[in-house]
Formats: C-alpha cells, structure tokens, sequence
C-alpha cells in the first residue's frame, strides 16, 4: 500500500516529468521551426555579384600580302625588260606583270645582224629609221638610202617624198613657208601696233 506521502512523492515525479516534457516538446519545435526560418531566408535572398574583367588579346597573325610576281628573262639576246607591281589593301590585294620591248635596242641588234651579213646599206637603212641617226647623216651629208638610191640621188628622193622621212612632223614645222610668212606678219603688225602706239603718246605729250 502507497502511503500517502509516496502518493505525493509520485505526484510530483509526474508532474515534473510531465513539465519536462512540454519543455522537451517546446525546445525542440522552436529548435526546428528557427531551422526552418533559416532555411527559407537563405533561399529567399538573391545575390548579386557584379565584376569587371579588362583585358588584352593579341592574335600572332600576319597580315596577308600581295607579292609582284619575279618576271624572268633567261635569254640575254631578247630586248624586252621584265617589270611586276603590286598593291595590297586591308580587303584585297593584286599583283601583276609583264614585258616591255625596248624597239631601239631590237633596231640596234637588227642592224647588227644585217651588217654581219654584209648588208651594209641595209644596215644603214635600218638605223635610219631613227630620226636622230637620219638628221645626223643628213648633216654629214651622206643621206640615208632611199629604195635603193645613196648619195645625192637619194637626197633628191627624201626631197620629193619628205613624208617618208621619220621626223616628218619637224621637218614640216621647219620648212612650212606659209606658216612661216605668216609668224612674220604677225611679228609686223604687232611692231607696228606697238610702235603707232608709241608714237601717239609721244605725241599727246
């Protein structure tokens, strides 16, 4: 039989163990409602994060470029002379080439050939064709050959048919009488416009 002091000594053991309890039951709903709060704040806030990167790059490339191409000419006994060019843009680029032929040096070794063959007069009359070897021949007065006229008769020959000549357009300006008379009528008027001129202010003075 309980007495009743054990009655109360029980009593009380179960109402602490019941406070104990609550506390207990209490604790732990704070202990996982804070968890929860914490969890729901950290996956409510946004963050944000703002950084600027400067910075430098170089491309080892180079540039594309338009090379003139190496005109070559292997045969020294050819009169022509190689030349190229070429000109490159930040879009596109060309290049090019070609020959030019030097007519007095083919004229020279045309001339040379024939006079090797003993075609002198040939020869001559090749060389003639440049207006500098005709006026100095015609200086030297040994005209150049004429359809097969020399000396004096090919003279006559470049006279009546001046338009052979190869400075035919010289020779014109020079020996043009008309033209020449009328340069010097000008020359006449004009002297004597200015010297009426002249005299009508000497005579107003």
């Amino acid at each position: 039989m309980f007495t009743p002091k054990d009655k109360y000594i029980w009593a009380t053991n179960i109402g602490f163990l019941i406070i104990m309890n609550k506390i207990v039951t209490l604790t732990t709903a704070m202990i996982i409602g804070l968890f929860v709060s914490l969890a729901t704040t950290s996956y409510a806030e946004t963050n944000t994060v703002t950084s600027t990167v400067t910075g430098t790059t170089t491309v080892d490339k180079t540039p594309p470029t338009a090379s003139a191409p190496n005109v070559m000419i292997n045969n020294q006994d050819v009169c022509s002379t190689g030349t190229s060019a070429a000109v490159q843009t930040q879009v596109f680029g060309i290049a090019g080439g070609t020959t030019i032929r030097d007519l007095n040096c083919e004229r020279l070794k045309l001339s040379r050939s024939l006079y090797g063959m003993g075609m002198k007069v040939a020869a001559v009359s090749l060389l003639c064709q440049d207006a500098r070897v005709f006026n100095a021949m015609e200086m030297a007065g040994t005209p150049c050959p004429y359809k097969g006229k020399i000396g004096i008769e090919a003279a006559k020959a470049w006279a009546e048919n001046p338009e052979a000549r190869p400075d035919y357009e010289k020779w014109l300006k020079e020996n043009d009488l008309e033209a020449y008379e009328k340069e010097w009528k000008n020359k006449a008027t004009t002297w004597g416009v200015g010297l009426g001129s002249l005299a009508m202010f000497l005579f107003l003075l």
